[in-house]
């Protein structure tokens, strides 16, 4: 019998690394190791880490740490760094951290099973050299596809054969869109199968899109270690989204670092507009939702589509990042306050009731009071249920760390502690504005401490507030993860919505 190999994978981050560790699960499970849920459990645990802000690197340096703690006290035999801060430091992290017994690349993602069997065995994996993911593949972006199975892009893997039970796949796949692909890609013969394991029971998941990013914004370190802008294959997209549904997924969101831009490789960039109605038709699915558009790339026919398309929700995750004309010219973005309110407005003269969430930096390089001040205009005239806010602070290898006139740090604090202090406000009035209204609200965990929590058309998992469900006689018949109900909105805690059940409209 051969011997028993755990692994545990710790995910920190965004949704595009919970993807990126279900695909790691999916190859390591192929390869006989039997996954666990927590790293006290496992002879190697994995820990997929997020390298976008300081903030988030300290975190996974805790994560690797704690990790390396389980070694002395449990089963636990080695510890393993992979995703973006392991891609973009590699042998600098390993050498920082001797702690890690392995900092595997994306480069290492296909052959992770060997990998980490090699350092179990207590031999060694040589950390990889960091390099700029952006010239791996052709500037054109429409010579990228047939270049792009040479390159490592994590959440893309599939297999040319039917998933295992319970995973089940169509008869046959979809065909890709549009007909006249490049060279090299035609739609595959028979379906591609998600190369993909999922690591929780939730009724939601995220789907990749795409990967990497051809903007380049002066802030931004992503596209030198996630590479340019790839579109995955509409058919991948439908097959990941039908089997997801299969293992009891309702809401599927579709992730990318900017799902604007889908399609632009394929030689169609109104792609997105054509996928969307076919994913909201999967049978199963009750809610698609794309995250990250943006607001310099929105176009009237995807607007149209996200506000009337059946099961489609009306959620707007733009990235305006700031208002003030200077600002974005720095940042190397677009746009002003004034044209934001015009799409808001846009967009709600479509469909009133739609969410909108965003992030924004304080405290940029040569941010005036003045533009600060035009960032206050906005954001509260804005109406968004949902803001994040963070101070600068230089990236490695970005073009804003080479910017002179940089801020005080005592300034960037007060800026983001009053930026923060109006954004908790307006969110909890935009919350407010929502008494009254009847939802749909997805259930997503049921216990005796918090109740019955679900989220709305307008909430987006982890970032954007909950729906607490309550009923007129105070039970809670089958409510049951997965299921959607009707409910009208009561009240509200901060962002959160109090909303009492319908049973007599129930949903699906």
């Amino acid at each position: 019998m051969p011997e028993r190999r755990t692994v545990a994978l710790v995910t920190l981050g965004c949704a595009r690394n919970e993807v990126d560790s279900e695909e790691l699960a999916g190859r390591l499970a192929a390869d006989g190791w039997e996954l666990v849920e927590n790293a006290e459990d496992a002879d190697v645990a994995v820990v997929n880490t997020c390298g976008f802000v300081e903030a988030a690197k300290k975190d996974s340096v805790d994560a690797l740490l704690e990790a390396n703690d389980l070694k002395d006290h449990g089963r636990t035999q080695a510890v393993v760094a992979v995703g973006c801060m392991a891609e973009r430091y590699g042998k600098e992290l390993a050498e920082a951290l001797p702690e890690a017994d392995g900092v595997l690349g994306f480069d290492d993602y296909s052959d992770i099973s060997n990998r980490l069997q090699t350092i179990l065995s207590g031999g060694s994996v040589e950390a990889h050299t960091p390099r700029d993911r952006r010239k791996l593949l052709p500037l054109s972006p429409v010579e990228r596809q047939a270049a792009a199975a040479a390159v490592a892009l994590p959440g893309h893997g599939v297999v040319d054969a039917p998933a295992p039970a319970p995973a089940a796949t169509p008869a046959s796949a979809p065909e890709d869109v549009p007909s006249d692909l490049p060279d090299g890609l035609a739609p595959a013969s028979g379906p591609r199968a998600p190369l993909r394991r999922r690591l929780d029971t939730s009724p939601v998941a995220s789907v990749k899109l795409a990967s990497g990013c051809d903007r380049r914004c002066s802030f931004c370190a992503i596209p030198s270690f996630r590479g340019s802008f790839v579109s995955r294959r509409p058919s991948d997209v439908l097959n990941e989204t039908r089997w997801l549904a299969e293992q009891g997924v309702k809401e599927v969101m579709l992730v990318s670092e900017n799902n604007t831009s889908y399609g632009k490789d394929l030689g169609d960039i109104r792609l997105l507009e054509s996928l969307l109605p076919e994913l909201a038709a999967v049978d199963g699915i009750e809610r698609v939702r794309v995250s990250y558009l943006q607001p310099a790339e929105m176009r009237p026919g995807l607007i149209d589509v996200l506000t009337s398309t059946d099961k489609v929700v009306p959620y707007f995750d733009l990235s305006f990042q700031h208002s003030a004309p200077d600002v974005l010219r720095a940042m190397r973005r677009f746009g002003d306050t004034d044209r934001f309110l015009e799409l808001l407005e846009t967009i709600r003269s479509k469909a009133p009731t739609a969410g909108a969430r965003s992030n924004f930096i304080v405290g940029f390089p040569g941010e005036t009071e003045a533009d600060f001040a035009e960032l206050e205009r906005f954001v509260t005239h804005a109406r968004l249920d949902a803001i994040g806010v963070f101070g600068y602070s230089d990236e490695d290898g970005t073009e804003a760390a080479t910017y002179e006139h940089k801020l005080d740090q005592d300034v960037v604090d007060a800026r983001l502690a009053h930026l923060s202090r109006l954004a908790e406000e307006l969110t909890a009035q935009r919350a407010e504005e929502r008494i009254g209204e009847t939802l749909d609200v997805l259930v997503e965990s049921v216990d005796d401490e918090d109740g019955v929590i679900g989220r709305a058309a307008h909430q987006a998992p982890e970032t954007d507030g909950q729906v607490v469900l309550t009923t007129a006689g105070g039970t809670s018949p089958d409510l049951a993860p997965g299921r959607m109900v009707m409910a009208k909105v009561v009240g509200t805690e901060g962002v959160d919505l109090v909303a009492e059940c319908l049973f007599e409209e129930a949903g699906r």
